[in-house]
């Protein structure tokens, strides 16, 4: 290789890697992190055997069966036993998981369209509004987050759609902090003083143009919250006021298993392992993408 091939190569290479994007640079980072990709794979797993699972499965979720009662793991066709009414266990667990992800992507999307928008609203409008508005959230936060999830489902009644919207409406309060945080750091950037300039009103500087730029922290703060919804389903679950019978979650596996564990142990492992699996997972991804946007690991 001459010097000359070998300097333009080199110049290739560089200007490659100068024109590569923010966002493609965080996912070849991503890409690197083998507990996040550990993670993703995992996750992608346990996504698919909720939805296509049940479907597959020669039993249904509600099917009671009084010759099966606490059948142990492979025995009568149950491959991880039956519960104290001969339902399939693994049936159940799968409907379980996908009830408990449904419930965290929905209530993670509604905390995160109610914080997005009311952090960079008081973020960027700032003054009197601004003052209002956070401290409605810090009345909310003075509030125990279980406590208030509680009293609205003793006050409305327990049903899977509540549980999406009590949780959702509580967990947007540290969304809206961290969007409000760096709104204020948005929004005397040269980019938002030009749309200004431009003529543009407050709602489209906001949404246009600081909320696009706000994705990152937001991707990293949703992979940390929908596995934190899980874990508050889970509790209600287990105080019995999350999902109802016959339908299952994991936290209302969790919280039959415990009751029967000394009779029948693997009513209480298999919907543990499958309840760790998915929270290590996002945790994960998240610590992934965290180091992945971070500048400062650039």
């Amino acid at each position: 290789m001459t010097f000359a091939s070998a300097r333009a190569e080199t110049i290739t290479r560089a200007a490659a890697v100068q024109g590569r994007s923010l966002w493609e640079d965080a996912r070849r980072r991503l890409m690197r992190n083998r507990a996040a990709v550990t993670g993703m794979i995992v996750l992608g797993l346990l996504v698919l055997a909720a939805v296509v699972g049940p479907w597959l499965s020669p039993f249904t979720y509600d099917e009671v069966n009084k010759s099966d009662v606490w059948l142990p793991p492979l025995e009568g066709g149950h491959l991880m036993g039956s519960d104290a009414l001969g339902r399939d266990l693994l049936t159940r667990l799968l409907v379980g998981l996908r009830v408990s992800l449904a419930i965290g992507f929905v209530a993670t999307f509604v905390s995160l369209v109610i914080g997005v928008a009311w952090g960079a609203v008081a973020g960027y409008v700032g003054g009197k509004l601004d003052e209002v508005m956070m401290r409605f959230v810090d009345v909310l936060y003075s509030l125990p987050f279980i406590f208030f999830v509680i009293l609205l489902m003793v006050t409305f009644g327990s049903n899977i759609i509540l549980i999406f919207v009590a949780i959702g409406a509580v967990e947007w309060l540290t969304m809206s902090r961290i969007v409000r945080g760096q709104t204020l750091t948005l929004k005397n950037k040269e980019f938002v003083e030009a749309a200004r300039a431009a003529g543009l009103n407050r709602g489209a500087i906001i949404f246009r143009h600081i909320v696009p730029n706000l994705l990152g922290p937001v991707v990293v703060y949703v992979t940390l919250t929908i596995p934190a919804v899980i874990l508050a389903e889970s509790f209600l679950s287990f105080l019995g006021l999350g999902v109802q019978p016959p339908m299952a979650s994991l936290g209302a596996l969790i919280a039959g298993g415990a009751s029967d564990m000394e009779l029948a142990p693997w009513l209480l492992i298999f919907p543990s392992l499958v309840m760790v699996m998915t929270l290590m997972s996002f945790n994960f991804i998240g610590d992934g993408l965290r180091d992945a946007i971070d500048p400062k690991d650039r």
